[in-house]
């Protein structure tokens, strides 16, 4: 979290320092469960390297949520805020360095950056992307076919295709890797309309 705020609010550093210390730095191979469906979130995930998902299991299947990378931050919100058990498991799927900070210390910094303007400001904008990203995300799954989410993935965020593994884009889709392998091999020989 810290590292996601330092390089947009330098004149912070005295608050970002003081916080340094409580965030744990940890090197982890790929499927590395950083918190499991049912526990209650306790930190705050910020990821320098590598690949991590977001999903949950639905009668033994996995069905992925969204997908995180580099420099980028995460926890299952409503778990986290509101101590109720987490609907997400979080794993990673390539060797990562993540750090985590725990819930505590994020409430500490964010009681005593709260009165910052720009610094409120800027997390009330970065809620409100994350929003209606997702709200963005529900309505493609109501309206777009497989086929159109799929060529949006690509146009939109093709790092995804490039790092994802294709079992994990199907289950993002909502459909199954053969049902994936049409989508792909249509697109390539051109015959695809969206």
């Amino acid at each position: 979290m810290i590292f996601q705020f330092k390089e947009r609010f330098p004149e912070l550093n005295p608050y970002w320092d003081k916080y340094l210390e409580f965030q744990k730095r940890m090197e982890v191979p790929a499927k590395t469960v950083l918190l499991e469906e049912g526990k209650t979130s306790q930190n705050y995930i910020y990821i320098e390297k590598g690949c991590v998902r977001l999903y949950f299991n639905n009668n033994g299947q996995d069905k992925n949520v969204q997908f995180f990378f580099e420099h980028e931050g995460l926890t299952s919100i409503d778990s986290f805020i509101n101590d109720v058990p987490s609907a997400f498991t979080i794993e990673t799927i390539e060797p990562s360095v993540v750090y985590m900070l725990p819930k505590k210390y994020v409430m500490q910094l964010m009681d005593e950056l709260i009165h910052i303007h720009d610094f409120s400001k800027t997390l009330i904008q970065m809620s409100a992307q994350r929003q209606t990203h997702y709200m963005n995300e529900f309505l493609s799954f109501i309206r777009d076919t497989p086929e159109m989410r799929y060529q949006k993935l690509l146009s939109e965020r093709p790092h995804i295709i490039l790092r994802v593994p294709q079992n994990y884009i199907a289950s993002y889709l909502g459909i199954t890797t053969v049902h994936l392998s049409r989508i792909k091999t249509k697109i390539a020989s051109g015959k695809a309309h969206f």
